[in-house]
Formats: C-alpha cells, structure tokens, sequence
C-alpha cells in the first residue's frame, strides 16, 4: 500500500472498536469501523425486506447499496443512500444479522472495494474480522485482539441499553458468533501469522493502545 495501514482483528467484544478509535485519534489518522458497514447492509436487508439467502435478490440489493463514512465533529458516521443509519445498527438482531450476512461473498465482495478505497487514499486504522488476512494482507502493521468470552460478554452486556440487558443471552450469542465468524468458508475469524496478537482480558483500554503503539514505534 502507498500509505500506513494499520488493521485490528479479533472476536466481539475484544475491544476493538474502541481501540481502533482511540489509536487512530492519537495517531491523528483516519478509523475505519468495517464492522459497521456489515451492520449496514443487515440493517438495509431487514429495512427493505430482501431475500438475503437468495443470489439474484441479494446481488441486485448490493447492486443498489450505497454505504459511505462521514466524520462529524470527530465521529464516524455510517450513511447509506444519504441517510445517518449509525444509530440503527447496533441492536442484537442487527447483529446476528450482520455475522449470516458476511458469510455471503457476494456481501464481501461487494465491500470490499469500500475498504480499499479508503485505504488508497489516506492512512488508517482498519478493524474487523479479516482485515489482516483477507482485506490488507500486505498492511504494515497487524494486530489481533482477544479476550475470554466471559469477559467480552460482560463488556457488551454493559454497553447494552437497560431493556436488552439478558447475560445469559449476551453470551450465548456471543458463543455462536465466535463458532459461525471462525467456522465460515469465507474469510473466517483468524489472526494473520504474522499479526502481533494481544489479549486484552485483564488490560485496560489504553494498556491494550500503549502495547500497539509501542510495536509501531519500534518497527
């Protein structure tokens, strides 16, 4: 790549969304939150109704999508055909949706494109589930962040509004996303072998950011 790339992988709940906002901002580059483009398109297939598990629907929906990122006073922002969807796309059921919906290539292929775009454009911090792997193999600098599932489950039970609070139902959840995003033909659940892996179970946030910076600054 012309520019720096830099991409976090890792499991839900590892804490990479958060990470990668934070360490761009202090590498005062552009964050790239891929996870909410999947959301995006699982939202915009529930929205509009489509047939996702059948081909024909499902290219002419992604055919018709127009998913694109705006910074607003310092946040990401998530668009699709003009329209902030950002708030919409972090329910469980959109969730769940997004993890059936990557699986499909057609769905990775059709982002795909997006990712790169961005990265030809600008240094980044990409996170994800393949961004090491698949999307930016030759990225300068790889990162895989994981934790213990009772952990991250803890974690997203706290992010979570007071009427969705279930642990039990985080968890499991949680259990069957890890099974579906790493047993998945399609560019599953993975660390790059030449990632920097990083378990952030008993770390902080900006310990987990320091671990990074400190591998980027010695390279």
């Amino acid at each position: 790549m012309k520019y720096r790339i830099i991409t976090i992988d890792g499991p839900a709940g590892a804490g990479k969304t958060t990470i990668a906002n934070l360490l761009a901002r202090q590498l005062g580059c552009v964050y790239v939150d891929t996870g909410a483009l999947y959301r995006g398109v699982a939202y915009e297939i529930k929205h509009r109704a489509i047939d996702w598990e059948n081909d024909e629907c499902l290219e002419a929906f992604l055919a018709d999508l127009d998913l694109n990122f705006l910074m607003e006073e310092g946040n990401l922002v998530l668009i699709s055909s003009g329209k902030d969807i950002t708030s919409c796309i972090r329910t469980p059921e959109i969730t769940m949706q997004a993890s059936a919906a990557s699986a499909r290539p057609q769905v990775r292929l059709a982002l795909l494109d997006i990712q790169r775009n961005i990265a030809q454009k600008q240094e980044a911090v990409f996170e994800g589930r393949d961004m090491g792997t698949v999307v930016f193999p030759e990225a300068a600098f790889k990162f895989f962040l994981f934790a213990d599932l009772s952990v991250r489950a803890k974690r997203r039970y706290e992010e979570m509004s007071e009427e969705q609070k279930d642990m039990q139902r985080v968890k499991q959840e949680m259990e069957k996303r890890d099974a579906d995003d790493s047993q998945r033909k399609e560019a599953p659940l993975m660390a790059a072998s030449d990632a920097i892996k990083i378990d952030s179970s008993s770390l902080t946030i900006q310990e987990v950011v320091d671990k990074i910076l400190k591998n980027i600054q010695k390279a």
